[in-house]
């Protein structure tokens, strides 16, 4: 058997970690996060909103299922690096293609394993989400340390221009079939919707999800102007998620201002802390996040409890908006920080999580209903 190399792990605070290489070799640097999901690790690779960051999976063993082309997130893999206890030589599933570790080099992502990653997410959520460092090239502790400490990190950087689409398109792929007994085979209502989905790092499964509900989905740029948007006479908008401080993309918000009187908007993730911030809102760092498959949010009109999908590091002060014109509709039960909102006057809400279930449970899948529900609605009063 072919010996692995080694790999070093540095974090900004001084602590360091050894394990083996069986990703691509390198060095990369970003902010060490965690995912407690025991599944889902191919669309975690993925994930647009991963950008900038190294990911730990709590789950031991990882890769047992191997990879294939429909249960990705975006073209390529995102995250700066990839830190398991255990991969699995072995795959079986009838739809795996390749390994993980296959997938790793192909796509020239680091991946780590045989770190104590119980350890290290112990150490992560008594210290908080820090700057750290990934080698299989330089094993001088201290020198890491210091390129770990200078590292950009994410306040106040923009990460979205990394992972948004560069020119408009349509998107035409629909639900996968084995998603589809949990969707509505077709739109309950008469007419196809034209949504606009502006693309701060948009998982494919949000696109597919208005696509199932019977939307016509047309995909912009982040950068895309007021103008733009209007032009393709959308029934709605949607801010979709993506990556790092949504204070690092004002150019973002100041759309987001202008269109909030004009059309139903619907926000996800990155999309609702940026329609906080166009609301008046402020957001805040949390100290290391919601990342994983089963996080509980409460619903404070049905009192009914929801597990759902989350992956951010930010979130919306609840405390900061301007609540005689916006309602706050969930939250978080671990730790009562915001999970969505709505305007009491105009058709916009949003929610921290993620509805698309991808990967993860259906609980929340229903909100693209009441989107499509508004934007209909909000049509025949016109």
């Amino acid at each position: 058997m072919k010996s692995q190399p080694k790999a070093i792990l540095a974090l900004e605070d001084g602590t360091v970690f050894e394990g083996k290489s069986f990703g691509f070799p390198g060095e990369k640097t970003g902010e060490l996060v965690f995912n407690t999901s025991m599944t889902g690790y191919q669309e975690i690779l993925t994930d647009p909103s991963y950008k900038g960051q190294i990911v730990i999976m709590t789950y031991p063993l990882i890769g047992n299922y191997g990879i294939n082309k429909e249960d990705i997130e975006s073209q390529t893999p995102k995250v700066e690096g990839f830190i398991i206890k255990e991969n699995s030589s072995l795959f079986s599933n009838w739809r795996g293609e390749c390994s993980l570790s296959e997938y790793l080099i192909s796509h020239r992502v680091m991946g780590v394993e045989g770190m104590d990653t119980r350890a290290l997410t112990k150490h992560i959520r008594e210290k908080g989400a820090m700057k750290a460092i990934l080698s299989t090239e330089d094993f001088n502790r201290d020198r890491l340390v210091e390129k770990a400490k200078a590292s950009p990190g994410l306040i106040g950087r923009d990460l979205v221009q990394e992972v948004t689409c560069e020119r408009p398109y349509e998107w035409k792929e629909g639900v996968l079939p084995e998603f589809t007994p949990f969707l509505p085979s077709t739109s309950p209502f008469q007419r196809q919707l034209r949504v606009v989905v502006m693309d701060f790092g948009v998982k494919y499964n949000i696109l597919r999800s208005l696509k199932q509900f019977g939307c016509e989905v047309v995909v912009v740029p982040a950068s895309a102007k007021t103008e733009l948007i209007l032009s393709y006479q959308p029934d709605g908008i949607l801010l979709s998620n993506g990556p790092g401080d949504p204070e690092g993309v004002p150019y973002a918000i100041e759309t987001i201002k202008e269109l909030i009187d004009q059309k139903p908007i619907f926000g996800i993730c990155l999309g609702h802390q940026l329609l906080g911030l166009a609301l008046g809102g402020k957001t805040f760092k949390l100290k290391f996040g919601h990342r994983g498959a089963n996080q509980p949010v409460k619903d404070l009109h049905t009192g009914r409890v929801m597990i759902t999908s989350q992956n951010h590091g930010f979130c919306v002060d609840l405390e900061s908006l301007d609540q005689e014109e916006v309602e706050l509709t969930q939250i978080n039960l671990n730790d009562q920080t915001l999970e969505g909102m709505r305007h009491k006057k105009l058709p916009v809400f949003s929610v921290q999580y993620h509805p698309e279930a991808s990967p993860g449970p259906h609980d929340t899948q229903y909100l693209f209903g009441e989107f499509v529900k508004m934007m209909e609605e909000y049509s025949r009063s016109k």
